[in-house]
């Protein structure tokens, strides 16, 4: 079972110190309860070569990336780990349903699936880790499409390249959002060279603005 950090969940919920009234508080216990009992948390992840033909351009099993912030984050890789990550639709019907019963249910749905989804994509970013260790390689921090410069249309080529859909059942949209909802892909460059912290959320975003913030 996937461990709810409470303080997480109150910062998505825009919680920045003070008294949190005890409804508050019964209503994301019993939301959290909820979400734990239903979801399906589902990933995987996969080993690609890396190249880097010029500075702001990588290549990744034949897919180019224009990319100033993700080549700075991938600088001195060889190789990169795609992941992608799922609550699965049950977490997708309960903020659904939420929105129709009770709105203050579904804000809270939200914050505890991403405080759900960012956990599991730690605990997978954990065995990538450990799987690089093995081969005496580090991993820098995991950098996902939209992020910076990192354009979010190649949500569709990580669900091409990890064949998502018949794996863990995550799509993408149109306008490539990912289905369900409550999901993420991310790429993981793998070095010969240790950084000091391989996870990086919003130290790394240049969103300084972002009401979320950390």
């Amino acid at each position: 079972m996937i461990a709810v950090d409470r303080s997480e969940v109150l910062r998505y919920l825009g919680y920045r110190g003070g008294q949190i009234e005890d409804a508050v508080e019964q209503s994301i216990d019993r939301c959290t309860a909820d979400l734990l009992a239903a979801v399906q948390p589902r990933g995987t992840y996969r080993r690609f070569a890396l190249a880097h033909p010029s500075p702001d351009m990588l290549e990744i099993d034949g897919l180019q990336v224009h990319s100033v912030n993700l080549s700075r984050n991938l600088k001195g890789c060889g190789s990169v780990y795609l992941m992608a990550a799922t609550l699965g639709v049950e977490a997708d019907r309960r903020i659904t349903r939420a929105c129709a019963v009770r709105m203050s249910d579904a804000v809270i749905y939200q914050a505890v699936a991403a405080t759900l989804i960012e956990a599991y994509c730690d605990e997978l970013n954990d065995a990538i880790r450990a799987q690089a260790a093995e081969k005496g390689l580090y991993c820098r921090p995991r950098f996902s499409p939209g992020y910076g410069d990192f354009d979010i249309k190649h949500q569709r080529d990580f669900i091409r390249l990890l064949d998502t859909p018949r794996k863990i059942g995550l799509t993408v949209t149109d306008s490539c959002l990912l289905a369900p909802i409550k999901s993420v892909t991310a790429v993981i460059g793998v070095s010969d060279v240790a950084q000091p912290c391989h996870r990086k959320g919003c130290e790394e975003c240049e969103k300084t603005d972002c009401a979320f913030r950390r």
